[in-house]
């Protein structure tokens, strides 16, 4: 299986969290931009892909003009006749309805809302540039529009956050008939704003905890299953696109810092616009060419982080072969000992109680 994702970089506003290639007050350039993407995209000409993913940045600011015509163009150049999932990405100070409908006619069949709070003073503590009853209004508008697959993003330990106000963040929405929701607790980027002059009410290491475990507990009464670390869905909603990507399979990645994985080899685009317009298809960097070693173990750790599915030792055998993953082997019956990891004879998966502290885990995994 094979994943198109499209970098869009363009926002409102930084948020003071935001590590994320995106940039303020650049809009005037998405025509253009379009047009390079729709350049870098021959590259790839007639390759099948299986699912395709719009992210930011705010790809809502695309608009009713330039939407239509990157997708247009996209399925002219590229192979997504076999496509069993299309999603967007939007915020809710720019997602219409007359926009929400368009994505919606062009092939768009999943929307993922990036709506952090529905508390006023939690948004403006991290510079979001909308209110709760405008993201209110976007998983309305979504439903109107016709989507039957909403995904709605929520972050756990914003300032002066406590469980009364999350959890009121969490029964807005899901009472609005969601089906996937994205919970991500808040990190401080080194030279973003919120690290550069951190607030005083932010939660301690342990209210987060303590905030995403009892979220946890209230999504499971609700219906949704957590199938990986940060993901939630009613049965058969999760997002195939991020699937793909725990499951070791390959993508492509358009646009400025899109990073792809196809063949056995990494890259990704520098991180310059600029650049990027000039040249849309000499950009890439960070190259890596993967050992049968390296592979496995890479795959091993984004297989860990489907919590359900776990990673199957004998497929990474058969995949890579048996000799490619002994010293993987010997790491994962080391944690497990340690009771880091589960095994059942068959399958290793990380426990619920791990799922706050997994990123050292997952670090032994890679053999770091």
């Amino acid at each position: 299986m094979t994943g198109l994702y499209i970098h869009i970089p363009f926002c409102v506003k930084k948020c003071a969290y935001c590590d994320f290639y995106s940039l303020p007050s650049r809009s005037d350039l998405i025509g253009v931009y379009v047009d390079a993407v729709l350049q870098e995209a021959k590259r790839y000409e007639a390759k099948k892909f299986q699912t395709l993913y719009l992210g930011g940045g705010t790809p809502s600011l695309l608009g009713t003009a330039n939407l239509p015509r990157l997708l247009s163009g996209i399925y002219r150049t590229l192979d997504l006749s076999e496509s069993n999932e299309s999603t967007i990405e939007v915020n809710p100070e720019s997602a219409t309805l007359d926009f929400l409908r368009i994505a919606l006619m062009k092939g768009i069949d999943r929307l993922s809302i990036g709506i952090q709070s529905t508390s006023d003073i939690e948004l403006r503590s991290v510079g979001r540039v909308h209110n709760a009853n405008q993201a209110i209004r976007a998983i309305m508008e979504a439903k109107i529009a016709g989507f039957k697959s909403i995904s709605v993003d929520l972050i756990a330990g914003l300032p002066g956050q406590s469980w009364d106000s999350l959890r009121h963040s969490l029964e807005t929405v899901t009472r609005m008939d969601i089906q996937h929701l994205s919970l991500y607790c808040l990190s401080i980027e080194e030279g973003t704003p919120l690290a550069l002059v951190p607030p005083d009410a932010l939660p301690s290491d342990n209210e987060q905890a303590e905030l995403f475990e009892k979220s946890c507990e209230f999504l499971a009464r609700a219906g949704f299953v957590h199938y990986e670390i940060s993901n939630f869905a009613l049965p058969g909603y999760e997002c195939k696109h991020n699937v793909n990507y725990w499951r070791g399979g390959e993508y492509i990645g358009l646009g400025p810092a899109a990073a792809s994985h196809i063949d056995g080899r990494r890259y990704k685009n520098r991180a310059d616009l600029d650049d990027y317009l000039n040249n849309p298809v000499g950009l890439e960097e960070e190259v890596e060419v993967l050992t049968p070693e390296q592979k496995a173990a890479e795959e091993a750790m984004l297989r860990l982080r489907l919590l359900n599915e776990g990673l199957n030792i004998d497929d990474l055998a058969g995949k890579f072969g048996t000799d490619n993953i002994a010293g993987l082997k010997k790491r994962l019956i080391e944690l497990t000992g340690s009771r880091q990891l589960t095994f059942d004879g068959k399958i290793y998966k990380l426990p619920p109680d791990r799922v706050m502290v997994s990123n050292p885990i997952f670090a032994k995994v890679l053999g770091d």
